[in-house]
């Protein structure tokens, strides 16, 4: 079982910046793939962003390239993104994941963390 713990959510106005934090309890994720999801109010989870676990590979969301970067310190455990140039509409819990597969899709997730809130105001 892998515990997933995200930190640094909170409320940011538009055009600023925040940096989220993913720390895992178990030292199997230097060997995964991790990714970050988020569910607004209404709306299905969504991908963000993955890291491939040798971190040569990233991917993203059309939605934030460019503006967001996954990025993870294997000796730490832990799994970062940055998001820049917010806006209103990235207002969402945002989730840690581990990934069973290279991918997008919430259905390759083997492990969840409990969701960070982040909110954008305008």
């Amino acid at each position: 079982q892998v515990q997933l713990v995200e930190s640094g959510g909170g409320l940011v106005q538009a055009g600023g910046s925040l940096s989220l934090s993913c720390a895992a309890s178990a030292r199997t994720i230097s060997t995964s793939h991790m990714a970050w999801f988020r569910q607004a109010p209404g709306k299905e989870r969504e991908f963000v962003a993955a890291t491939s676990w040798s971190t040569k590979v990233t991917t993203y969301a059309d939605s934030v390239k460019g503006r967001f970067t996954i990025s993870r310190d294997n000796a730490k455990n832990t799994v970062y993104l940055q998001m820049n140039s917010l806006k209103p509409e990235d207002t969402a819990v945002y989730y840690c994941s581990t990934l069973r597969a290279w991918g997008q899709s919430s259905a390759i997730v083997a492990y969840w963390g409990q969701g960070t809130q982040v909110t954008v105001s305008s």
